[in-house]
């Protein structure tokens, strides 16, 4: 599958704002993240649901599991 084609299953907030892209891009995070939550529509990612059902910014350090990763802080 090419990326272009990926790329509609990304979740819509994945973007060079996302603070998940940006800890994967720079290695600090593992790709299941990625595949798992951001290039799968956004499904049950907490960050996502926060944001677009309480306008809730999650911190940087919050994985989309909604658990807390000490080495993004």
């Amino acid at each position: 599958m090419f990326i272009s084609d990926m790329k509609k299953f990304f979740c819509r907030w994945y973007d060079e704002t996302s603070a998940i892209k940006r800890a994967y891009d720079k290695g600090l995070i593992e790709k299941k993240w990625v595949e798992n939550y951001c290039w799968n529509e956004g499904k049950n990612c907490i960050r996502k649901k926060r944001f677009e059902e309480e306008g809730y910014i999650s911190p940087d350090y919050v994985l989309p599991d909604g658990s807390e990763d000490s080495k993004l802080k």
